[in-house]
């Protein structure tokens, strides 16, 4: 039988960078009992996103943060400006990044390839508490 079932995570970043959540959101498709389906997940936030990426080598999580810093620079006059000068290029780098994603379930956890994790990719400076909205369907 399917079923639909809402779940949020949430999350402690330490500043810009990366988390990982493939362990959690496994942990959570394993408390609801699904074995196939899909699993979409929202970051419900506008400066941070999520993405799928390179889960060995973190010489690749290094040079995507370095390459998004570089297109969205710190140092310009943002009229947005009120939460100080990391906000406004947060929500630029959310904008041109994902702030959801689809997954495959199978076999009791999401399908991932070998080299692949899920992360929260953090845009602000300092520590934040993030949430994302699970949403499971299967069976």
């Amino acid at each position: 039988m399917l079923r639909q079932l809402s779940r949020e995570l949430t999350v402690s970043t330490e500043g810009p960078g990366f988390t990982r959540l493939g362990g959690a959101i496994n942990r959570v498709i394993a408390d609801a009992g699904l074995q196939q389906g899909l699993c979409v997940a929202l970051a419900l936030h506008t400066s941070c996103s999520l993405t799928l990426n390179e889960n060995a080598d973190p010489r690749v999580l290094a040079d995507l943060e370095s390459y998004l810093r570089d297109l969205v620079p710190r140092a310009r006059a943002y009229s947005h400006d009120d939460e100080g000068p990391d906000d406004m290029p947060a929500h630029i780098r959310t904008a041109l990044t994902a702030t959801s994603l689809s997954l495959p379930i199978a076999d009791g956890r999401l399908l991932l390839g070998t080299w692949q994790e899920v992360y929260l990719w953090e845009h602000r400076d300092a520590p934040h508490r993030r949430c994302i909205a699970l949403q499971l369907i299967g069976s």
